[in-house]
């Protein structure tokens, strides 16, 4: 077996630790070698002379091997400035024992014979003015180390114990506080500070955990204040009623400082971070961001991204300028692969799926027809996205649901959900939103000022847009996206075959490239058919008075022709799903044939009053009118308890006349002459409310007939007041002639 020079051998005895040698020297005749301990324990290690037999039959017995490793590596690279100055100095001070000398008679083998080895040593030490053995040193640590000047670059990883904790014996450890180190008070010299025991460090970790690692918010300083109250106070001291702690003096405490040197020294990042702002927000903020969003994204269609946000600008009504509208909601659908818009929504309503619908919908129509709709002329090369994706990733809110079926189910698209609060992981479509403020909406009048100071104009009155032009802005803005936007290197890493085409970093670029060299996930859908499938779906009934949806009624020609309603009122209603367009209330759609057929429902005439309304209009104005029969509950009430007062206020008159009946009658005396007496009843009811049509000359004939023709009785007459008929006397007249019949 050839041996060489500084290779490593290890000798596997019965010995607990194997033995480890370097070959330092091998004679030309091959016979024998030098040799050295290299084990860092063997700190007076010297060269030995071994016969090379010895070495090849162990290697061949198995009781030694060859190391392929060197433990005592280290690259030139790793060096500092001052620990090259370190080796080149001792290097100087060794090199003519290890070279040799022709001047002194000094061969380069001569340094591994003992009786030459102690002479020559002691002639460098006299010379360099350095110890023997701090030489024995040099040359015992470039002998192990591989025979390389790297070997003498000084071990200061070794130094300082790194990794060991520092023992108190009977002094303060590390640096003295100011006051100790000017001496400007004997007190503050005799207590120089605290040394951090076992028992401190437990108390600094439970004030961590209490007072720092938690949603508080607080800052460091203040955790090691509440720290000290709560578990270094001496005792309470009662202070207007309150318990306060007393804190030894500041010399007897450890430092704010030996704190957050023990905080840093323990502390698990990961956990403080989660503590203090949360698992959600740490994985939207603070994770690694190691993954790669491209993973399985393999060409254009394989996965659209979807998101909505409110726009930072105040828009006015199209009809009345003065009037502002508000924000509108932007919706921008983004191919992951390419990184272009193929699709967007901007409209006045809340995050809906109806915001998702109209995006989509954009996303898969021809873009030349829609920009000319609003006055700009593009060629088809400059927009080509008509197509529906492979897949679809989106917010819960939109996506979740049976409305999100029908892309799975009607149109094959396979649709992907994130989790709460982790918009990081459609990150793609997220930073196009921040590109959309940065390009566009920061420059237009009507943005939003977050950082608005007291005194600042309102920002909201400069609003000057329509929908319409904001519109046509965001045409303007996806146009220049998805043509001009150059993409570096951290926002999109081109794959291992776009490199060899030269593929530029544009969105449109890499659409193309895709086009030729990733094709397979667009598909081809008919407008009708996709508008079919987006369409959102509600219960709704099948009554007698018709289709009730959303508390409307509608009818159709399939309902009249199978006589729906006349078996809803023989039968009982019965569920139906309709699929609705909610910018309109005018029709419904029933899906027939496994949605290949949509049969129309019309709403009544007799709600006409909802015709050409949007749907959540009409669902605002029946929210108002149940808060309104809420709010009328108190006033009903209220009208119940007087109508119920007043009829019980009549009900005792007429039960405390009744007391007046005279005990002897009986039952048969009071209703044998019922039909008699209602005669009577009414002949007095017509005297009593008989219309007095000409009532002064009535009163005149009366007088006239009645009295004597004599003047001066007339006179008297005329003077002397005549009442008015009582119809009291006439009842009590009939009551008397009822009760002598009855006798």
């Amino acid at each position: 077996m050839n041996l060489a020079i500084n290779v490593v051998i290890e000798w596997l005895g019965d010995r607990s630790h194997a033995r480890v040698e370097r070959v330092l020297f091998i004679d030309p005749s091959g016979t024998l070698m030098v040799t050295i301990d290299i084990d860092p324990e063997h700190k007076k290690a010297l060269p030995i002379w071994r016969k090379c037999e010895e070495i090849s039959t162990g290697l061949a017995a198995g009781d030694a091997r060859l190391l392929d490793a060197d433990p005592y590596e280290q690259p030139e690279q790793t060096l500092s400035n001052e620990s090259r100055k370190h080796r080149d100095e001792i290097w100087d001070i060794i090199q003519p024992l290890i070279e040799g000398d022709k001047e002194k008679g000094w061969s380069r083998e001569d340094i591994f014979f003992a009786e030459k080895r102690g002479p020559m040593i002691a002639q460098v030490s006299e010379s360099s003015k350095r110890a023997k053995r701090l030489i024995y040193t040099y040359l015992r640590r470039y002998w192990q180390g591989g025979q390389i000047k790297n070997a003498l670059t000084p071990h200061y990883h070794k130094s300082g114990g790194k990794g060991k904790e520092r023992q108190a014996k009977d002094r303060k450890r590390g640096r003295p506080r100011g006051a100790t180190k000017t001496g400007q008070t004997s007190e503050e010299q005799a207590s120089p500070g605290v040394n951090i025991t076992p028992e401190i460090r437990k108390v600094f970790q439970r004030g961590i955990r209490l007072f720092y690692e938690n949603r508080d918010g607080r800052t460091l300083r203040e955790a090691w204040q509440l720290t000290k109250e709560q578990f270094f106070h001496k005792g309470f001291e009662l202070q207007n009623g309150v318990l306060v702690p007393l804190l030894p003096p500041a010399e007897e405490l450890p430092t704010f400082e030996q704190f957050r040197y023990w905080y840093e020294k323990e502390q698990d990042i990961t956990r403080a971070v989660t503590s203090r702002v949360g698992q959600r927000r740490f994985d939207t903020g603070h994770r690694p961001l190691l993954g790669n969003p491209m993973e399985r994204i393999f060409g254009p269609g394989s996965q659209y991204q979807i998101d909505a946000t409110v726009g930072d600008i105040y828009l006015v009504s199209e009809l009345d300028p003065s009037r502002i509208i508000g924000r509108p909601v932007i919706y921008v659908v983004i191919d992951a692969f390419s990184r272009a818009i193929a699709g967007m929504s901007v409209n006045l309503r809340g995050p809906s799926w109806l915001g998702a619908m109209l995006a989509l919908e954009n996303a898969a129509i021809d873009k030349v027809a829609f920009c000319k709709e609003y006055g700009v002329d593009i060629e088809k090369h400059q927009w080509p996205h008509q197509d529906l994706p492979e897949s679809i990733l989106g917010d819960r809110g939109e996506l979740e649901g049976y409305n999100a079926d029908n892309l799975v189910n009607a149109l094959g698209i396979q649709v992907a959900i994130t989790a709460p609060y982790r918009c990081d992981w459609k990150g793609i479509v997220e930073q196009n939103f921040r590109l959309t403020n940065d390009n566009l909406i920061d420059w237009l009048p009507g943005k939003v000022y977050h950082k608005r100071e007291r005194g600042d104009p309102d920002y909201r009155l400069e609003a000057c847009l329509t929908l319409r032009q904001f519109r046509k802005l965001m045409i303007y803005c996806i146009l220049h996206h998805n043509n001009q936007h150059r993409m570096n290197r951290k926002t999109y890493r081109p794959d291992e075959f776009m490199i060899p085409d030269h593929v530029e970093p544009y969105p449109i670029d890499i659409w193309r490239w895709g086009m030729d060299n990733r094709i397979g996930h667009l598909k081809k859908k008919s407008l009708d058919k996709i508008r079919w499938n987006l369409l959102p779906e509600k219960e709704a009934s099948v009554t007698r008075r018709g289709i009730i949806f959303e508390g409307m009624r509608y009818s159709c020609k399939l309902a009249m022709e199978e006589q729906w309603f006349v078996k809803a009122g023989e039968m009982g209603s019965w569920p139906i799903s309709v699929a609705y367009d909610p910018r309109k209330t005018d029709l419904v759609y029933i899906r027939l044939d496994n949605g290949r057929r949509l049969e129309p429902c019309y709403l009544l005439d007799t709600e006409k009053v909802y015709k050409e309304r949007d749907l959540q209009d009409v669902l605002d104005y029946f929210e108002l009118q149940k808060q309104g029969e809420k709010a009328a509950v108190t006033r009903d009430q209220q009208a119940q308890a007087v109508f119920h007062a007043q009829v019980k206020s009549v009900v005792e008159e007429a039960q405390e006349r009744a007391k007046d009946i005279p005990k002897g009658l009986s039952k048969r005396s009071r209703t044998t002459n019922i039909r008699r007496n209602r005669g009577q009843e009414i002949a007095l009811i017509d005297q009593m409310e008989v219309w007095p049509l000409a009532p002064e000359q009535a009163s005149k004939a009366l007088i006239d007939t009645e009295h004597t023709p004599n003047a001066d009785q007339s006179t008297e007459n005329e003077r002397k007041y005549i009442p008015p008929p009582r119809p009291i006397e006439a009842l009590r007249k009939l009551r008397q002639e009822r009760l002598k019949n009855e006798q």
